[in-house]
């Protein structure tokens, strides 16, 4: 049996079980998936002790996406420009691979949507994790990134690290140009709390499409309800990411990409 397992701090909530199930069955391979709570004082010893116990690969969600890092012996060069990996495989020496096919997910989902267009200009809010496991493969995909943030220093620190791999600059969230984007993607947590980014509404009225990397079952995110009420009529919330993030992780261990439009199509 494959035993495989996916760790956060909440973990109740993830769709991972369901979806690499999904997968695994397109593909006849026989599955163990379980949740597992991620101990915030033991993380790196819990995870050690489940490779130890014959896993062979993993998912990781927040809060530990940094350390499961820190804690692989070899790293993909986007899974390096995140600092942050989201998807862990045990190589046959016994070395742990980390990955993050969190922008490669994205990216796929935009292409199924049609908004990937070469030298599209997209607007990304927020700074933080989201935002770091994405840049890179939207920068590859030939897409002009405008990062806005709070804090003016933190995107300015992403958008110097990554200007080699294409067009990025980082703004206020206040100082956001006034001009079109193609897309707009909101990448902070606020939905979480019930709360939107405070944005100006017209960015919203002039944008091409909304899209939240955050997903609510059965109703819009904050961010998708404001942009809707600005007159944005292509809008999508986060779960064709999070299923194309999951068929990459897929891919890595099975070595064959699962097909993600029947999940889609049949909701998860």
């Amino acid at each position: 049996m494959n035993k495989y397992a996916v760790w956060g701090n909440p973990i109740e909530q993830s769709k991972s079980p369901q979806i690499q199930q999904h997968f695994a069955a397109q593909h006849n391979i026989a599955l163990q998936y379980e949740r597992i709570l991620g101990d915030e004082v033991r993380f790196e010893q819990q995870l050690q002790d489940f490779f130890a116990a014959g896993g062979q690969g993993c998912n990781i969600t927040a809060p530990f996406k940094e350390r499961a890092f820190r804690l692989a012996d070899q790293h993909s060069e986007r899974c390096l420009s995140a600092e942050a990996c989201n998807t862990l495989k045990k190589m046959p020496d016994g070395r742990l691979y980390a990955d993050n096919t969190d922008g490669a997910g994205l990216v796929s989902d935009l292409q199924r949507l049609d908004w990937l267009k070469p030298n599209n200009t997209i607007l990304i809010l927020g700074a933080g994790g989201a935002t770091k496991g994405v840049l890179m493969p939207l920068l590859q995909a030939q897409q002009k990134i405008i990062v806005a943030n709070r804090t003016l220093n933190k995107a300015q620190q992403l958008a110097e690290k990554l200007q080699s791999y294409g067009t990025i600059q980082a703004v206020a969230l206040d100082q956001i140009p006034d001009q079109r984007f193609d897309v707009v993607i909101n990448a902070t947590s606020l939905g979480l709390q019930g709360k939107v980014v405070e944005i100006q509404t017209d960015i919203l009225q002039k944008c091409g499409a909304a899209y939240d990397m955050q997903y609510s079952k059965g109703e819009d995110t904050p961010f998708l309800a404001l942009a809707k009420k600005c007159g944005t009529t292509r809008t999508t919330d986060g779960i064709g990411m999070l299923i194309g993030q999951a068929a990459h992780a897929f891919e890595l261990w099975f070595g064959v990409m699962p097909d993600s439009q029947r999940l889609l199509q049949q909701g998860v």
